[in-house]
């Protein structure tokens, strides 16, 4: 085929990164609820089922390699140097999870509202909540020496995922702030009860 000649038909591949920017296109523009998945598929130039190779469902789609930051999250607290403050070493992986290359961003901050604003999205993003939580109550738990069904790493690992929520609720509402910047402050306030004798 000589290089002046368009190939027809679809893509050989896609990738989850560019289908996810397919979708996050179709859901600025047509709404989250009306986007279907056979939109999504049809924008991106692949079938249904391959769709689903790459995400078990649309609300997956949104929370984008979720499931990878957990692992990054977890792998940080746990290397952790033991003399750190629990509440220091907390921020301060919940920072570097939310970390971001600035070209990634204006994905991120519509990912973002949509997980904080769409109604039917609000119990997969429960699910999703509750493995955060967990890894920070599993943490604070070994601190402690207790277990993470305990008071006290329950209670973490609840603060410091609404400090996390209310920071991005303000980087939402403010373009010009800084969401590790906005994070930090909010997750070393609700910290700071942790480091208490």
């Amino acid at each position: 085929m000589s290089a002046g000649v368009a190939r027809v038909g679809r893509p050989p591949a896609t990738t989850g990164d560019a289908l996810e920017a397919v979708a996050m296109r179709l859901f600025v523009t047509q709404g989250f609820d009306t986007t279907t998945v056979e939109d999504i598929a049809a924008a991106a130039g692949i079938g249904r089922r391959t769709f689903f190779r790459y995400f078990a469902s649309k609300n997956d789609l949104v929370w984008g390699r979720f499931a990878e930051g957990l692992t990054e999250f977890r792998e940080h607290l746990d290397g952790t140097p033991a003399d750190l403050p629990t509440a220091t070493a907390l921020r301060e992986a919940i920072v570097a999870f939310n970390a971001l290359p600035p070209d990634q961003v204006p994905v991120h901050r519509q990912r973002m509202s949509l997980i904080l604003t769409v109604s039917s999205l609000q119990a997969h993003s429960t699910l999703m909540y509750a493995e955060w939580r967990g890894i920070v109550a599993e943490f604070v738990a070994t601190r402690v020496g207790g277990n993470p069904d305990d008071p006290l790493p329950r209670l973490a690992g609840h603060l410091m995922l609404g400090a996390a929520v209310a920071a991005y609720e303000q980087w939402l509402a403010d373009p010009a702030v800084e969401l590790t910047d906005v994070l930090d402050l909010a997750v070393a306030r609700a910290g700071r009860f942790l480091d208490e004798p």
